[in-house]
């Protein structure tokens, strides 16, 4: 049985979620304790509590404890995913990527492909966006040799969710190839999105992007960003996603949802000091990217290195639950984090 303190290093929701994908792969059981102990909110919220479902649901298995507010829980995963197609409604704005982030791992071992259209919150603070996912971190998992790929399917936003994600997993033969990115080179080009919902009057995508550009062009960067003014989401909001590609194959992004008061400005202003910070750091991920790639990083053949830009507490999280559960090593010497992959495959 995997057993996990969900008390320690980040007190995070991140640990519930990469357990409990780990536990799926493995199909070995898992009981946690004290989750999210750190959180204003201990204890499962809906997002954490529908990510144990589906790991429940796509292998068959059973989970004691699955109420929102528990701070514990039993997860027994069951056979080796079969495959297939699933809706998951979070029921609130709660993060879609997140979500799709647990079943993804499993899915990448399963029997046959996979589709999941998962609702709820698309853009949101404290969680990756769909637009960053999709542009940045599935990029770098295909060039590991992940299958998949990821649409958004209607945006959705805090506070009324709804949005619609659809991602697409077709399993390999063989397990995953690690990935190398030691130095960052030099910027090739910058592109980004700018996206708003029913606001088109206010210009923000095109605000959002103007700003970026003004912010970017005294560093030496003629930014590619792409305007889109969508009214198909069940609400207002906007997001904005930045990312910087490099001659030696490094992603770096940044990103940031709107929220009422939070001037399209000010989204931009953000967005472009985290990138600028990230790439001066001479990192060759982004500080959300980091910690990302870690679980995949561990299941792959071979080793992994990238440079980060810190050691957050997300990072030594996901070193400690991988070296836990699966014995996979790692080091960090200046930043320059290396990950020896166990190779898995399905058995």
């Amino acid at each position: 049985m995997i057993a996990i303190d969900g008390s320690l290093h980040s007190g995070s929701g991140t640990i519930l979620r990469c357990a409990a994908a780990l536990a799926t792969l493995l199909r070995q059981p898992l009981h946690m304790i004290r989750i999210r102990a750190k959180r204003e909110k201990p204890g499962l919220r809906l997002q954490h509590l529908q990510a144990l479902k589906a790991c429940a649901e796509i292998s068959g298995g059973t989970l004691e404890g699955g109420a929102v507010g528990s701070q514990e829980i039993f997860f027994q995963p069951g056979k080796r995913p079969a495959g297939g197609r699933f809706t998951w409604d979070i029921g609130s704005a709660g993060s879609t990527t997140m979500l799709a982030m647990t079943v993804i791992p499993p899915a990448l071992f399963a029997e046959s492909p996979s589709r999941f259209t998962i609702i709820g919150g698309l853009f949101q603070d404290f969680a990756p966006s769909a637009l960053y996912t999709e542009n940045v971190l599935l990029p770098l998992l295909r060039r590991m040799g992940a299958h998949l790929e990821m649409r958004i399917a209607r945006p959705g936003y805090v506070p009324e969710g709804r949005g619609e994600l659809v991602v697409d997993v077709h399993p390999g033969r063989d397990a995953l190839a690690g990935i190398r990115l030691p130095a960052q080179g030099t910027v090739k080009a910058i592109h980004g999105v700018a996206l708003a919902s029913h606001l088109v009057r206010e210009q923000v995508a095109r605000r959002m992007a103007e700003q970026s550009r003004r912010s970017l062009q005294p560093h030496g960067y003629d930014p590619l960003i792409r305007v889109v003014d969508d009214d198909s989401a069940p609400q207002k909001g906007a997001a904005l996603l930045l990312w910087a590609e490099t001659d030696t194959g490094c992603l770096i992004g940044s990103d940031r949802a709107g929220k009422p008061r939070r001037r399209s400005e000010d989204i931009a202003d953000h967005v472009v000091q985290c990138l600028l910070e990230d790439m001066e750091s001479g990192a060759t991920t982004d500080r959300h990217l980091a910690d990302q790639l870690i679980l995949f990083a561990s299941l792959a053949a071979g080793p992994t290195e990238y440079r980060i830009p810190r050691v957050t507490d997300h990072v030594e999280s996901n070193l400690w639950l991988i070296e836990s559960i699966l014995g996979a090593k790692s080091r960090c010497d200046d930043n320059l984090l290396r990950i020896d992959g166990i190779g898995f495959r399905p058995s």
